[in-house]
């Protein structure tokens, strides 16, 4: 996450943009900006099994990240090709990915405009409780601009604006290892095998097409070729890679991680 706070970092100073691709290794655990890990997790299970989490530089809600591809792209708000609106931006970046997993067979759509959110909220939880539980995962719900199998969710991004720059973070589900989560949530137990159950039908995954361990690499040859000519690639040395203007930028590969 630190990594893509330094894209971010970069883009408000007039870096060109960077679309940069990764896994997490080991998976762990990711909250929105706006989340409080002790209201959202079990911090004592995820020390006890070891599950790492961060802080997002976004907003949205908790994602286990396994058995995905992820993404992070940033660039200048005034950069006449990815910049823009908040709708304009999530429209270029969303249409991007969309078109990416198209070539690669999957039949990905996107949640046409004005499409209102469904199944948001937070996780319900009796009693009291209610009002100070978890928030439901980011793949329990649909919003504007995010792609689905099905009319099921299976990829999810947030976006961050400063003055001068954005992020968007998102997450391209190859399994089913986001449905872990529920292990680590604060949520009684009966809550938990709930809303299990909810996220998983809720949400999909591209495994069907892709299987869950396909190189990343095969997501860059896709979004490459979307791209066309004008981008170059950037390898990194534990498989991470950006996709970058051909005219240059600051990413290079020995900022590339494949870590939270």
């Amino acid at each position: 996450m630190a990594v893509d706070a330094a894209l971010l970092a970069a883009a408000e100073t007039g870096a060109a943009p960077v679309l940069r691709l990764f896994r997490f290794a080991p998976p762990g655990i990711t909250l929105g900006a706006h989340q409080q890990p002790a209201r959202e997790l079990d911090l004592e299970r995820c020390r006890r099994d070891g599950v790492a989490w961060a802080v997002r530089p976004t907003g949205g809600r908790a994602i286990f990240h396994a058995d995905e591809w992820t993404y992070a792209f940033a660039c200048p708000i005034d950069d006449p090709g990815w910049g823009g609106s908040l709708r304009e931006a999530y429209d270029r970046v969303s249409a991007l990915v969309g078109a990416s997993l198209l070539r690669l067979g999957v039949p990905a759509t996107l949640v046409a405009h004005g499409a209102h959110e469904r199944g948001g909220g937070r996780a319900a939880t009796p009693g009291p409780r209610a009002a100070a539980g978890p928030a439901a995962p980011c793949f329990a719900s649909v919003a504007r601009h995010e792609i689905l199998i099905g009319g099921r969710k299976f990829v999810g991004s947030a976006q961050r604006r400063t003055s001068r720059a954005l992020l968007q973070q998102g997450s391209v589900l190859l399994g089913d290892g986001h449905l872990r989560l529920l292990d680590y949530l604060a949520l009684p137990d009966d809550t938990r095998r709930r809303e299990r159950l909810r996220l998983a039908a809720g949400s999909a995954h591209a495994g069907r097409w892709l299987g869950s361990a396909t190189p990343i690499e095969r997501w860059g040859d896709a979004l490459a070729a979307v791209l066309g000519p004008g981008v170059r690639r950037v390898q990194g040395p534990d498989g991470a890679f950006s996709l970058a203007p051909a005219s240059g930028g600051p990413y290079t590969a020995s900022r590339s991680r494949n870590e939270p």
